[in-house]
This record gives C-alpha cells, structure tokens and sequence, in this order.
C-alpha cells in the first residue's frame, strides 16, 4: 500500500528520471549516434543509404545538410531543432521504443529523437522502406 508520501516521492523520483534522460538524450553529439544507428542497420543486411533516406524523410536534410551537421558535432537537440522540413507524416510513427510509447512522448525533441530510434529499429527489423516511411 503506497503512502500519500511514498506516491509524492515516487512520482518525483520517475520526474527527476525523465529530466535525467532528456538531458542526456538533448546532449549526445549526432556524429556519434548516427555510427550506431548505420552499424545497427548494415548488421542486419540493410544499408547506410536506406538509414540516410530515413532520415532525409524524417527532417529534410539532404546529404550535404546531412554532412554539415555530422561535422559540425552537433547535439541531438539541435539536431531536429535545425531540421530543415520535419515530416508532418511523423505523427504517423506508432509504437514502443526504449519502454516508451512514442506517441505518448509529450516533450517535442525527445519524441522527434525517438521517432528517429523507432525507424532504424523497423528497418533493422526488416520491413519496407514503404512501410517505414509511411507510405502505405
């Protein structure tokens, strides 16, 4: 049985959590999450091409916008905070990642960078870039 007490410090607890994750989310660099997302990709047979499409669709970089924000090292936040065109069609991502649902994700950058997860996850998962890139 949970305390009026025990539920406040609970709940203060998952809020210091999330505060915690989002800063730690807002802060790593895009050069070096976007390794991971192409090695997660490319083991799975797919390909850095179809990671980068994924990406163009998602925020409206192009490949050069792409390079100049991969070296210019910077954060996730202002990663999609500088997205050129972010996909009205992102509304569309649905489902589980990292424990959350994205559509539930109430903070604006942290669910854009989820929704980036969710997608590299389907397609290392195997399914069409149709599919993934809501075409369907």
């Amino acid at each position: 049985m949970h305390t009026k007490f025990s539920r406040k410090l609970l709940n203060s607890f998952e809020s210091e959590e999330n505060k915690m994750e989002k800063s730690k989310a807002y802060t790593m660099l895009f050069s070096k999450i976007y390794p991971l997302y192409v090695n997660k990709a490319v083991k799975k047979g797919r390909t850095q091409d179809e990671v980068n499409e994924i990406i163009f669709w998602l925020t409206g970089y192009n490949e050069d916008t792409l390079q100049q924000q991969i070296n210019s090292e910077v954060d996730l936040e202002t990663f999609f905070n500088q997205a050129p065109h972010f996909n009205p069609n992102a509304v569309l991502i649905k489902g589980s990642i990292c424990g959350c649902r994205v559509e539930e994700i109430e903070d604006d950058v942290l669910r854009k960078i989820r929704y980036l997860d969710k997608l590299v996850d389907e397609l290392a998962k195997g399914k069409s870039m149709t599919t993934i890139l809501r075409k369907e």
